[in-house]
């Protein structure tokens, strides 16, 4: 999958999990994400896919994860944390996803690659 973040392209993988596989069936996706707590950025889709949510203990960058069955979040920040997600995917290239991202709502689109 190819990630595009305000012009600058990424690639990515997708996990194995119901939810990847419906979201990959909906791409190409652009649309614009609403900054969130200095981190993420996140967008509710206009379908709820499967959720198989688990709390990872820490995101990493670049990590894709959906929270509750609608909720897409693209995170540009490693942290730990104790909310769970269902995993969709990561960028597997994530040098340069912060500066990408910044600190205000982003351009991202989502395409099969």
């Amino acid at each position: 999958m190819i990630i595009t973040v305000n012009g600058k392209e990424f690639m990515a993988e997708l996990a194995n999990t119901k939810a990847a596989e419906e979201f990959s069936a909906m791409l190409p996706l652009r649309f614009e994400m609403e900054e969130l707590n200095g981190n993420e950025k996140c967008r509710y889709l206009s379908k709820k896919l499967t959720t198989e949510s688990s709390c990872p203990g820490r995101i990493e960058k670049g990590d894709i994860m959906l929270f509750g069955q609608s909720c897409l979040i693209v995170f540009y920040a490693s942290f730990n944390t104790t909310s769970s997600y269902t995993r969709i995917g990561r960028i597997t290239n994530p040098e340069g996803l912060e500066k990408a991202a910044g600190r205000w709502d982003a351009d991202i689109s989502f395409k099969n690659s």
